[in-house]
């Protein structure tokens, strides 16, 4: 009788054991996917805060467009009040319209650039070009700082679903995280004119 006891005590340890290993394991996946979120907000902010010195200085140019640049403004404005906190990495309406309105900011961004090279004396300007260089170096970041978001977050999801971890992240209550996904469009090739 004692022996019966013993092994299974010895089993439920076992379990408990191997429960508070998967539950650690999962809380450190999920801080991997929360820094890497952290440095993709980070790279948003910087974006956000090139924007007003880049909008200053194109404003400079006498005739250029203000619908472009208040497009810009608004489009900054909207990407800018749209927050997600780390706590909502799994909710899929909050993400696509987080992603949705960070889209809406690049969008307005490549068309003030593609506008302003019908102004030589914008392209001229030291500091607009310094500008640009910046913006677009942080676009690279963003990317690079997205794609590292997914990978963190396809390793901790992995995590969730596979059995018998998805037991122990079902009770203590780990959900899957939400991935960026391609802007809509994006497999299309952009159309190239040079007839201008």
């Amino acid at each position: 009788m004692k022996g019966k006891f013993w092994i299974i005590l010895g089993v439920i340890a076992l379990f408990v054991f191997y429960g508070i290993t998967v539950n650690n394991s999962l809380v450190s996946q999920e801080e991997n996917v929360n820094s890497a979120w952290a440095q993709v907000e980070n790279q948003y902010q910087r974006r956000a805060d090139l924007i007003p010195n880049l909008v200053n200085t194109v404003r400079g140019a006498a005739d250029f467009e203000s619908e472009t640049l208040t497009e810009v403004i608004e489009a900054r404005s909207r990407a800018t009040s749209v927050n997600i906190d780390a706590n909502d990495l799994n909710n899929p309406q909050a993400f696509q319209q987080f992603q949705e309105a960070q889209s809406q900011l690049s969008g307005a961004l490549s068309r003030l650039l593609v506008t302003v090279e019908r102004y030589p004396e914008l392209q001229a300007n030291q500091n607009f070009r310094d500008l640009q260089s910046q913006l677009e170096g942080t676009e690279n970041r963003i990317a690079t700082e997205r794609r590292r978001f997914n990978q963190a977050a396809q390793a901790y999801n992995t995590k969730v679903r596979r059995f018998p971890a998805s037991l122990i992240a079902s009770i203590a209550g780990f959900e899957q995280k939400e991935y960026f996904q391609a802007d809509e469009g994006a497999q299309e090739a952009p159309t190239v004119d040079f007839s201008n």
